[in-house]
């Protein structure tokens, strides 16, 4: 049986791998402090804080395959230090933040990433992860670069946002979607392939993101999934931008919205991804898993992204004077 290590496996994606992974038939350790919950049933938790002496000292004996969710150049360096030599093969999830430009639509794998100068800012410490990384595991490291990860538990909010609101009705605020594109990857697809990666030794970076669709298509999507009755109601850039309101993510944001000059992040070229055997479910049927985890979490609920509802008519009043 293969031995599967998850170095997390308490969180959103890291639950999702160990599920996966188990689906799969390995056996499945997990090595994270627990402090967001329970591993899945059928894994084995291995309660550590990577930060403190001896953190590694339970895990014995050799692994098919370690998965690294971490960043933080001191968890990555000290995992490094204690398991490389024991590992088969290692997934390092990273991210397509890693790369320089977000102005150019369809780049691949070989795009320049950025030059590590501020380990607190997420896209060095994300590249400085990789090359520590690689200099230690050379041709066993599988470099997964996933692009917006959406799914039912999402903590981020950002996706979740738009089944949300729309389900609530109403005006609803949505950005000029004109020329704006967005790329998702359905959480257990994404850890569906990581493991079936993993299993086959694939190398390399890989960006593990979806088909790009035109940012209109996607709400007129989410819209006929979550609020059919829902009015989107279009507003510039300048309007949104003059009342605060943030790209992305975050609070006061209108999630999913980008700066023209970030026309390529939500672009990236997949082929790479789909040519190892990465799938991706329909993106209605996504978007039908995030809405009734929303109504079961709470439509209504406080986010870590969007627009509150005051906020939200604000801005609308705003722009219709």
């Amino acid at each position: 049986m293969r031995r599967v290590l998850v170095l997390g496996g308490t969180g959103w994606l890291g639950a999702a791998l160990v599920r996966a992974a188990l689906a799969d038939g390995a056996e499945v350790v997990c090595l994270a402090r627990g402090t967001s919950g329970d591993v899945p049933d059928g894994a084995r938790l291995v309660r550590a804080d990577r930060r403190e002496p001896g953190a590694y000292d339970a895990l014995t004996g050799a692994w098919d395959e370690v998965v690294e969710i971490a960043y933080e150049p001191d968890l990555v360096t000290s995992a490094l230090d204690a398991l490389a030599d024991r590992a088969a093969h290692w997934t390092l999830v990273s991210s397509v933040s890693v790369y320089a430009r977000d102005d150019e639509p369809g780049a691949d794998e070989t795009a320049t990433v950025v030059e590590p100068e501020d380990l607190t800012r997420y896209p060095d410490a994300k590249v400085a992860a990789e090359r520590a990384t690689a200099a230690r595991l050379g041709d066993r490291l599988l470099l997964a670069r996933p692009g917006l990860i959406v799914g039912p538990g999402d903590p981020s909010d950002r996706f979740g946002y738009w089944p949300a609101r729309l389900h609530r009705g109403g005006r609803v605020l949505a950005p000029t979607p004109e020329g704006r594109f967005m790329q998702v990857i359905d959480v257990d697809d994404l850890a569906a392939w990581l493991v079936a990666a993993g299993r086959a030794g694939l190398t390399g970076p890989v960006n593990a993101v979806g088909t790009a669709v035109p940012l209109a298509d996607l709400l007129a999507e989410v819209a006929a999934v979550s609020g059919p009755d829902a009015e989107l109601v279009p507003v510039d850039d300048a309007t949104l931008l003059a009342h605060d309101v943030a790209y992305w993510a975050g609070p006061r944001s209108l999630p999913l919205w980008l700066p023209p000059e970030a026309i390529g992040f939500a672009r990236r070229d997949g082929s790479a991804y789909r040519a190892a055997g990465g799938t991706e479910r329909p993106l209605r049927d996504t978007i039908a898993r995030v809405l009734a985890d929303e109504v079961r979490r709470g439509v209504d609920r406080p986010r870590r992204a969007g627009l509150t509802p005051d906020e939200e008519r604000e801005v609308l009043a705003a722009a219709s004077r």
